[in-house]
């Protein structure tokens, strides 16, 4: 496992059911800690809602100044429209934002069916976003550890050259 005290991460999060989505926050960053990132090199970005955390995810990812970038939020389907629509744009906004600048971004946009507000259903999505961010923290180590190896094997590969 590499060291990544050092890696710069922003942490981007929309604000829709926030004391939901702060649970997979404090989880993810927790988790980042303690697996040896720097608190300090860890930005938190709130935005409204989930169709501006792409803008938000491009702008930093354009800076150079992040290893890694996490999106979270929470979609649901309010009735007024399809949010099937919604998460698509951005799951592929996210995608293009990635292969584009190079910077890779953990994806913790969650879109349960019929979500609905009552304590017992709060309950479980409060423990489901406790455990997502714990995931979303692991698969940022992962990556990190990804991108150095390659890192590594094209500075290897330019040297034999």
């Amino acid at each position: 496992m590499n060291n990544h005290n050092q890696a710069k991460i922003c942490y981007i999060q929309s604000s829709w059911h926030k004391n939901i989505v702060n649970e997979l926050k404090n989880s993810c960053i927790n988790t980042l800690i303690e697996q040896g990132i720097a608190k300090e090199n860890i930005s938190e970005v709130d935005v409204p809602g989930a169709l501006e955390i792409p803008l938000q995810a491009k702008l930093r990812a354009e800076t150079g100044q992040y290893s890694l970038i996490i999106v979270a939020g929470l979609i649901v389907d309010g009735g007024i429209y399809r949010h099937e629509f919604v998460a698509d744009s951005i799951i592929k906004s996210i995608m293009d934002i990635q292969l584009d600048t190079r910077i890779p971004i953990i994806h913790s946009i969650m879109t349960p069916i019929n979500f609905h507000e009552g304590a017992e259903h709060e309950a479980f999505f409060f423990k489901h976003f406790a455990t997502k961010g714990k995931e979303a923290a692991e698969a940022c180590i992962q990556t990190l550890n990804n991108c150095e190896d390659v890192k590594q094997y094209s500075h290897e590969k330019l040297k034999i050259a």
